[in-house]
């Protein structure tokens, strides 16, 4: 059974920087492309970044490119998002998930920007 814990999260004022991680079992976390999704309060859904198994290729929404960096550690399986120059519209609840999977079966990580 996959199981996720995402951990990291916690208010911030605008400009401000966080770094969220998840801890991935139940799975070959090597061999899994992994992705973080967002959702705002009200909304739906939002892609934020990908990364490959073997953390070679990343892609970000434009909404966060430039300012999110996505990493892996697959010795300790493990999933990182280091958010930097973070807005009031990033606040949300972050989750990560396997790419080949849709539907979350973890908690998220409540990340809150506001001065």
């Amino acid at each position: 059974e996959v199981q996720l814990v995402e951990s990291g999260g916690g208010w911030v004022q605008p400009g401000g920087s966080l770094r969220l991680s998840c801890a991935g079992s139940g799975f070959t976390f090597s061999s899994a492309a992994m992705k973080w999704v967002r959702q705002a309060p009200g909304k739906g859904l939002e892609w934020v970044s990908t990364i490959n198994s073997n953390g070679g290729s990343t892609t970000y929404a434009d909404s966060v490119k430039g300012r999110f960096t996505i990493s892996r550690d697959n010795a300790k399986n493990t999933l990182y998002l280091q958010m930097n120059n973070l807005k009031p519209e990033d606040t949300a609840v972050y989750y990560c998930n396997l790419v080949r999977l849709v539907s979350l079966s973890s908690q998220g990580t409540q990340v809150t920007v506001s001065s």
